[in-house]
């Protein structure tokens, strides 16, 4: 197990921590899921600086303040829709994983908490996301030497189970 990688079940908008990843949608003005328990968490004033952002593209990432969350920033990722894999999404969700990182590093934050990206209603495979995940994670660590504290919060047992074994590999 990677000292600068913990993995915990629970709620993300809980976590105080320098970011919180939302897995958003395009709009970035918030959905379901973990998009938006994120959102009324933080509270409306989220929402309008979201919409002063114009949007994300599928792979791409934007930082806002984190308003009435315990973290300071939530990093706003769209991750893609599982359309069989033949149309970049094992690229795209691994692009997520990256500009979240390359912002946190720019912001000089020191931990990140990530849920599952595109595995809800976006339908990506759940052992193939955490595969991606963990391996673009790790990847990134070990090029830019950062030391930063990453968090992989899952939401059940099943998503716990597949992150468990593959970090333990």
């Amino acid at each position: 197990m990677d000292p600068n990688i913990t993995l915990i079940r629970g709620d993300i908008t809980t976590l105080k921590v320098d970011a919180i990843v939302n897995a958003a949608n395009r709009s970035l003005l918030g959905g379901g899921g973990v998009d938006g328990a994120i959102h009324r968490a933080a509270g409306p004033e989220l929402l309008e600086v979201c919409r002063a952002l114009n949007g994300c593209e599928t792979g791409e990432a934007k930082i806002t303040p984190g308003f009435h969350l315990p973290s300071s920033y939530v990093i706003h990722t769209v991750g893609p829709v599982w359309r069989g894999g033949k149309n970049k999404e094992q690229e795209l969700l691994g692009r997520c994983y990256r500009r979240c990182l390359e912002l946190a590093l720019e912001h000089r934050l020191t931990s990140i908490a990530f849920p599952n990206i595109s595995t809800g209603v976006y339908g990506f495979p759940k052992t193939l996301a955490a595969d991606i995940a963990i391996m673009t994670v790790r990847k990134f660590l070990k090029q830019h030497g950062a030391a930063l504290g990453i968090i992989f919060v899952v939401y059940d047992s099943e998503n716990e189970s597949i992150y468990h074994s593959i970090l333990e590999d």
